[in-house]
């Protein structure tokens, strides 16, 4: 009887520490942001802050751009969010549920543009926005992520495993693919539908590379972008980056509680089907 219990405890110790690290960075972030400079570059760092503030938001808030910046981030999120879902869903569904001459070798295509890195596309993509004239537009921001590969390949698997006798009645019962594939098919997959929300979302939401490639202009920057703005070449505004930090985050932390028990159910799924 001992040594389950002493095993017992030397797991939850170990899982306690573990989550202390992960967890301390963060709650360090939020507290500092509270701090005036002095007191984060101080010799004698402190988790508690010794003169709470509110100024650090009061100038992140007040400083021109940052609304703006806050804004373009939830647009093209939540669009290349809703498109991958969208268009994810239906070339999973037409991959997984319909036969046809070059399904698997369309399948595989799709599959190993994943294997090219995103610095090795980001020149195309340019050429291209700089040839149709969307730099510093909405569009020029969003036309590389409408469709994702992961996606299609996550709904692909989900897919296949929705049972081809539950469509094949629907269809005996008058109803049509576009009627199946929301009526039945997205319901079931629906774990894995908000898994990709929330990937989708997360990874747009932090994008940097693209969009500091593709605006010039301050009115288009997206967050991570504008946040360049309180790191200059001499002078770093560590107090106004962990206050900007804490204010990106929020609407991640908003997505997640809302769709968590959806996220959860996908990821677990997610490892059950690789």
């Amino acid at each position: 009887m001992r040594q389950p219990w002493a095993l017992k405890i030397a797991i939850y110790t170990a899982l306690i520490g573990a989550a202390v690290v992960m967890v301390y960075p963060f709650v360090w972030s939020v507290l500092s942001s509270f701090k005036p400079p002095e007191e984060i570059l101080t010799l004698e760092p402190r988790l508690l802050p010794r003169h709470a503030t509110l100024d650090n938001y009061r100038t992140v808030l007040g400083s021109s751009g940052f609304g703006r910046w806050y804004l373009n981030s939830l647009l093209i999120a939540a669009i290349v969010t809703a498109s991958v879902c969208l268009f994810s869903s239906l070339a999973g569904y037409s991959l997984a549920k319909h036969r046809y001459a070059g399904r698997q070798v369309l399948f595989l295509t799709i599959l190993s543009t994943m294997m090219i890195p995103l610095e090795m596309l980001v020149i195309p993509w340019f050429i291209l926005a700089s040839s149709l004239h969307l730099v510093d537009t909405y569009v020029g921001i969003l036309f590389p992520g409408l469709i994702s590969a992961f996606g299609v390949f996550l709904m692909r698997q989900f897919m296949d495993a929705v049972p081809d006798s539950l469509l094949e009645s629907a269809r005996m019962d008058g109803a049509g693919e576009l009627k199946i594939f929301f009526r039945i098919v997205l319901p079931i997959v629906r774990p894995a539908l908000a898994a990709l929300a929330i990937f989708t979302f997360m990874a747009n939401w932090d994008a940097f590379l693209w969009p500091l490639i593709v605006t010039n202009e301050p009115s288009m920057f997206t967050l991570p972008v504008g946040m360049q703005a309180f790191a200059g070449a001499l002078r770093v505004d560590y107090h106004l980056i962990l206050a900007g930090a804490n204010l990106v985050v929020v609407p991640v932390l908003v997505v997640f509680i809302a769709m968590q028990r959806q996220i959860i159910e996908g990821i677990a799924l997610t490892g059950l089907k690789g």
